[in-house]
């Protein structure tokens, strides 16, 4: 036990960050059925003290039941040899039933044990005497389990009870854990419309050793539809006995890579699910690893004949472990496969044709009400269940369709600029040619939206002259920052196309689209921008969890997705929110793809989480123009690249602050000059019941070359930091953020009576814009 003898606070009362923020791998089961109550496990790292969660959306209720730690080492052998007794003594009486012996002596299975230290106090381990068999093979595949690898980030969990009404509208929800120490970042939890059922083990077509001496009563097969849940652990192969009838046009959907979109520790860096079907022989009717460049198979397939078939779901090269979780939607469920056209413009009637299985319209409407996402996503119902999920876009410019034959420079449609053309790559080998008449200078930009529509078309574009000349061509567009990928989070093969070039003469001009592969068909769809440049901007914003003591701050990083050659400075502010909640640092400077900024609490807690609109302001052309920031997690994939994951939501949790532990705030947020070479005084005003001590350290946190601290000193209300400039790393007139992490150094004594020190951290200082000037 730790005492401290300085009393600005407490180890463990204020140490927010100190164990690291709590993050969740998986949850599983990653879904339940509207109307029905479920228990699910979320599995990640510093949950303890999980006391909340939340639940995006109406109709979805939740609330922890226990935390449950880690075995360590030394339990985990304890109870492995106590549960391996008790197998023999179950697997003893298991074939005395079967062949009618005489069944074992429990009393000498209990005299080996009372030899072993207690079996752990843990909750994987209660009633170990009452579990049967099959529970028992069941607890050794999961917890001790020798092919998987142990792995922190997974390794504690928080078991949770979910509640969902029957009108809860069906999709995708995020679910938070909230913790003291923070609240984890968002992990899809889907309310689904079909009966579900849950894996029980032993169900892979060759058991382990231990696992064929259980004699599971055999399981019925499963009513269609059905949505089944898993995990795959090392090796396995899990299978759904269900019966069908001839004609039948099954659609079997997996979710696994959509359930956890990046494993930052294994390459590809997902869960990278097989589905294969099988007859009641063990024939392999059909097989998919994926749906087009979607990791996550779907299977379409009539069935041929009444009768019992398998369903097979494992990993490619069969990995597993808890946190490859997946989930099976089996029946003849609608999915709609193409849709066209891919949008429409905003504020105008839309209505798409569109093709796929089971589905009882051939048409559906777009909403395009203006205020809305550029990218919109929609589900139809179709009798008692609702389709698959389809994106669109909606635009402000004037719209048409292509017209073949263009598929060359004498077929050539003509278009006026700016122009959204709708069209499709029809076949393979095909292609479509546009013409338009330009000036020169002019700075004209071609751009397709496909893929990120979910459309299977891998463009290529081509701008040429009126002889053929090439003037720009371009096949992938990747918005890249170093190792982050700040473009469509879920993307990994950006597909679509993008150029910009001004024009050398005045004439005609040429864009010709293809795909990259030379494919084609009815889903190859698309939408291309041929318009001159207009310079725009979109915002991400990550994390999409924060968890901020009343009247204090924590970082956001806000990055800036700049269009067609915009440079300019944009202004971030927060607004629909309650009162008391302020941005310091609040401004992206021109030229600049990111910033970090500060978010700051009201004085007084909330009661409930609360979703936080982040939007940026930027004059272009003379006219300001304001876009929201999307909320993201930046999530890596297979340990080195990394993505902004759309989440839902930014939420923020407003707890209750501390009134022994200071709060900090600065008088303006104009920028600090620096001088280059020189140095410049912050002065940021401390206030709260305590006043900060000597103790207190503050650090800048990832700060840009050429920055750093030179001094803090610590006055009454006030602590002040000195920030020094290099003039070998920094140029006059850069612009930037400091982030500055404060805590402080504590003191006491260990059992032994030996002194010892520790750092407890406080959070962040408010953003600290600056400037580098001249001398």
């Amino acid at each position: 036990m730790l005492v401290a003898t300085l009393a600005l606070c407490v180890i463990g009362a204020w140490a927010q960050r100190q164990g690291g923020d709590p993050h969740v791998g998986y949850v599983y089961p990653a879904g339940g059925q509207q109307g029905t109550t479920v228990q699910v496990l979320a599995g990640g790292q510093n949950l303890r003290g999980a006391r909340a969660v939340h639940i995006t959306g109406e109709g979805v209720h939740a609330s922890v039941i226990e935390y449950i730690r880690p075995l360590r080492p030394n339990e985990r052998g304890i109870a492995g040899r106590h549960i391996r007794l008790l197998v023999q003594q179950r697997a003893a009486e298991e074939r005395a039933r079967r062949e009618g012996g005489q069944p074992p002596d429990p009393a000498q299975i209990e005299a080996k044990r009372a030899e072993l230290d207690p079996v752990p106090d843990h909750p994987w381990l209660r009633d170990l005497d009452r579990m049967s068999l099959a529970e028992l093979a069941d607890l050794l595949a999961r917890v001790f389990d020798q092919k998987a690898q142990p792995n922190s980030q997974i390794a504690e969990s928080v078991l949770i009870e979910v509640s969902i009404d029957p009108d809860a509208p069906p999709g995708d929800r995020e679910l938070r854990v909230i913790t003291p120490m923070g609240m984890a970042n968002p992990v899809v939890f889907q309310v689904g419309t079909l009966p579900e059922v849950a894996e029980q083990e032993p169900n892979d077509p060759a058991p382990r050793p231990l696992e064929q001496l259980v004699q599971r009563p055999e399981q019925p097969p499963l009513d269609l539809p059905v949505t089944v849940n898993g995990q795959i652990m090392p090796g396995d192969v899990d299978h759904f006995d269900f019966t069908a009838r001839r004609g039948q046009r099954l659609v079997i959907q997996a979710y696994a890579r959509h359930l956890v979109p990046y494993l930052a520790d294994a390459v590809p860096g997902w869960f990278q699910a097989t589905v294969a079907l099988l007859d009641a022989s063990g024939h392999e009717l059909a097989y998919v690893d994926d749906y087009r460049f979607n990791p996550d198979p779907v299977m379409f397939y009539e069935i041929p004949a009444d009768g019992r078939y398998r369903l097979e779901i494992r990993d490619a090269i069969y990995r597993g472990r808890e946190d490859f979780v997946y989930r099976v939607a089996i029946g003849e469920q609608p999915f709609i496969t193409w849709m066209f056209p891919l949008g429409g413009p905003e504020g105008q009637e839309t209505v798409a044709a569109v093709g796929g299985w089971n589905l009882p319209f051939a048409e559906v409407s777009l909403n395009t009400a203006p205020g809305g996402d550029g990218i919109r996503q929609a589900t139809w119902p179709c009798g008692d269940g609702i389709s698959n999920q389809l994106l669109y876009a909606v635009d402000t410019l004037p719209e048409c369709v292509e017209a073949e034959p263009n598929d060359g420079a004498d077929q050539a449609q003509g278009v006026e600029l700016p122009q959204i053309i709708n069209g499709r790559i029809g076949e393979p080998g095909d292609q479509d040619v546009f013409e338009f008449e330009g000036r020169a200078g002019d700075r004209v930009v071609a751009e397709v939206a496909a893929r990120r529509l979910r459309s299977p078309l891998d463009s290529v574009l081509h701008l040429t002259d009126a002889s053929g000349a090439v003037v720009a061509w371009n096949d992938d567009f990747m918005e890249k920052d170093g190792h982050l990928h700040t473009g469509p989070g879920l993307l990994t093969h950006h597909a679509d196309s993008y150029l910009m070039a001004s024009l050398p003469a005045d004439g005609v001009y040429r864009v010709r689209l293809a795909d990259a592969q030379g494919q084609g068909g009815e889903a190859c769809a698309y939408r291309l921008r041929l318009a001159p440049a207009q310079p725009d901007f979109a915002l991400r914003v990550t994390p999409a969890s924060l968890l901020i003591p009343a009247g204090r701050s924590a970082a956001v990083c806000v990055h800036a997705l700049r269009r067609d050659g915009f440079t300019g400075s944009i202004e971030v502010t927060a607004t629909d929110l309650p009162g008391g909640f302020t941005v310091q640092g609040g401004r992206i400077p021109a030229g600049r793809d990111s910033v970090r900024m500060t978010l700051t609490a009201p004085a007084q807690p909330l009661e409930e989480p609360v979703a936080v609109r982040l939007e940026g302001s930027a004059v272009i052309d003379r006219q300001e123009v304001t876009h929201p920031a999307q909320a993201c997690e930046d999530m890596m994939q297979a340990f080195l690249w990394r993505h902004l994951v759309p989440a839902q939501e930014l939420l923020v949790a407003v707890t209750g602050g501390r009134p022994f532990a200071p709060t900090f705030a600065r008088d303006a947020d104009t920028p600090v000059a620096i001088p280059l070479g020189g140095t410049a005084r912050v002065p940021v005003r401390a206030g709260g019941r305590r006043p900060p001590a000597e103790n207190v350290r503050i650090e800048l946190s990832d700060p840009p070359e050429g920055i750093s601290l030179q001094d803090v000193t610590v006055g009454p209300g006030e602590v002040t930091v000195v920030l020094r400039a290099d003039e070998s790393a920094l140029e006059v007139g850069y612009e930037d953020n400091l982030i500055a992490e404060i805590s402080v150094e504590m003191s006491g004594k260990r059992r032994d009576g030996t002194d010892t020190t520790w750092t407890v951290p406080l959070g962040a200082l408010p953003a600290i814009p600056f400037e580098i000037v001249a001398q």
